[in-house]
């Protein structure tokens, strides 16, 4: 069972990574696209480390906290510059 969960969520995360890579994206859209990724991350996580993946709430708050230092990178990332997946 755990597997067919991996698979989904590595199609989840596939699809929200191509959809992040265009350049015509709301930004309304681009910010869900994005937390959508993390909250897909942590299920990763959830489903791989029982215990070891934050609740839902602390998730939220850990990604408010470091909002505004992504919003700085985001306008000072040079056009070109590419970031590559992280995997989990």
């Amino acid at each position: 069972m755990s597997r067919y969960i991996f698979e989904q969520l590595d199609t989840a995360e596939q699809a929200l990574r191509e959809n992040l890579h265009r350049n015509d994206l709301d930004p309304t859209a681009r910010d869900h696209m994005e937390r959508a990724l993390s909250h897909v991350h942590e299920a990763y996580i959830a489903t791989n480390e029982i215990g070891k993946a934050r609740s839902v709430h602390r998730l939220v708050s850990d990604l408010e906290k470091v909002s505004p230092s992504m919003a700085k990178v985001r306008r000072r990332r040079q056009p070109g510059v590419t970031s590559k997946p992280i995997r989990v």
